[in-house]
């Protein structure tokens, strides 16, 4: 007797794909977002994340809006950091902060009208003492959701139509986790989304992000989709947060920096497809040229090699080597040496080690 011919084995269902985030109007797809970064996410950053491909949304540096009104007002002219908004792909988000509801909204209301941006974000979540202690903005508002909700209010009235965002971490510290009500009012007054840093601002960077806490924050809202952000160190890791958390998309901050090709694998992965590799260090090595270029077209030779040396040091990060090239890149005072630190120190061999 013939044994009956043996049916293969059931493959795994492919994971069910995941849907754009809506912004308002705003399509995020894929939704991974690139987060704003005070000092890097400038416009020859951006320009390198782009040329990758598969950040859904793209965020210009955070401004101070009583120092954009200040300029507007006795210079007529527009913070440093919104140089070339205007003519940028979208879509882009503009971050600002301050606690004036009115310095806000006009602010916003230029973004909106003059420069025409696709997201009008607001920071309650930075926890630098020149922005809490010192202006009594970024996440030191956390401690009074009332006030929040009435700063989101007045903003998105003035904005008239243009999407309002807000970006919050989990309280001030322990103590203070106000996570879940700043969230409810922000929803209340009108915004459009909400991205949730899984830390406390005692935190800054230090201990790992809360991802039960901003999955709670997610479930305590009931129209507003909330964005997720970190410890995003992988592609994998993106999409993991993105189908585990709950939440409508993740936002990438440090680990874009020293590797701006995270959203392209990460987009890969959300397809269902096999993600790129790295970049092979020869590639890697030209990717900081080309980020090097484009940063002195925009500030100069003089002031762009200072700028550079920053970035330079985060294109190395996890690299074999990568102590040495940073410890001579961060000094680095002019073309000639810059060059001459690429070409002698930049790191060659390919395994990324926890040491470096």
């Amino acid at each position: 007797m013939v044994a009956p011919p043996q049916s293969p084995c059931p493959q795994p269902a492919p994971p069910p794909p995941v849907a754009p985030l809506r912004i308002g109007p705003v399509v995020v797809d894929p939704p991974l977002l690139q987060a704003p970064m005070a000092g890097y996410t400038n416009f020859a950053y951006r320009q390198v994340v782009r040329e990758f491909g598969g950040a859904g949304l793209l965020a210009t540096e955070m401004i101070a809006a009583r120092s954009a009104n200040w300029l507007e007002t006795n210079r007529g002219e527009n913070p440093d950091r919104l140089w070339g908004v205007r003519d940028e792909p979208r879509p882009l988000a503009v971050q600002m902060w301050d606690n004036d509801p009115e310095n806000l909204a006009r602010v916003g209301r230029r973004l909106a009208t003059d420069f025409r941006v696709s997201v009008v974000d607001l920071n309650f979540g930075c926890p630098v003492r020149q922005v809490t202690v010192k202006a009594q903005s970024g996440s030191w508002l956390l401690r009074d959701p009332e006030r929040v909700g009435s700063i989101v209010a007045r903003v998105v009235e003035a904005c008239n139509g243009v999407p309002v965002t807000a970006k919050i971490r989990l309280g001030c510290n322990d103590d203070c986790r106000t996570a879940i009500e700043v969230a409810q009012r922000i929803e209340e007054a009108g915004a459009s989304c909400l991205t949730v840093h899984g830390r406390v601002a005692a935190q800054f960077f230090s201990g790992q992000a809360d991802w039960d806490a901003i999955r709670a924050v997610k479930q305590s809202v009931s129209r507003m989709p909330v964005v997720g952000n970190g410890d995003i160190d992988s592609a994998q890791t993106a999409v993991t947060r993105l189908r585990e958390s709950g939440v409508d998309g993740v936002m990438i901050a440090r680990e874009a920096l020293s590797r701006p090709w995270i959203f392209a694998q990460a987009a890969a992965i959300l397809r269902g497809e096999v993600p790129p590799p790295d970049p092979d260090l020869a590639t890697q090595k030209e990717l900081v040229y080309h980020h090097y270029d484009l940063v002195c077209r925009r500030f100069g030779v003089e002031r762009g090699t200072l700028l550079m040396r920053k970035f330079a040091c985060s294109y190395a990060q996890g690299l074999a080597g990568a102590r040495d090239f940073r410890g001579r890149v961060s000094r680095v005072q002019n073309r000639e040496e810059f060059m001459e630190v690429m070409r002698t120190t930049f790191p060659t061999a390919p395994a990324r080690t926890s040491q470096e």
